[in-house]
């Protein structure tokens, strides 16, 4: 699944973002958040990319972030979760990478399956 999100990203539309991308996932297969076009990520948009990822994980997939730039790879790069997450250059090596992803699942989710 990929998921373009643009402009910024802060505590007056991070519900509205939450919700959407919570909707559109299929949770057994790869997100890809294309960041290309984001100018502004504030703590807010930390929180939700750190729960998108463990939420990926639990369900035995994963989270790919692609084209992150300026101020948002700043935050991240400043939090140090620029090494903690799965980040690429562009969409194209993102969807490359999800796709050879060999994430294991979460103990608890295997036994639900």
């Amino acid at each position: 699944m990929l998921i373009t999100v643009t402009g910024e990203v802060d505590a007056t539309n991070i519900a509205q973002l939450e919700t959407y991308v919570t909707k559109k996932i299929v949770l057994d297969e790869p997100l890809v958040l294309d960041l290309g076009k984001l100018t502004f990520m504030g703590s807010a948009g930390l929180h939700v990319l750190l729960r998108l990822n463990a939420t990926q994980r639990e369900h035995g997939t994963s989270l790919h972030l692609a084209a992150v730039s300026g101020a948002p790879a700043r935050v991240l790069y400043t939090t140090g979760l620029w090494d903690a997450l799965a980040i690429h250059p562009n969409v194209q090596r993102a969807i490359t990478s999800s796709l050879n992803d060999h994430t294991v699942p979460h103990p608890a989710h295997a036994r639900r399956r």
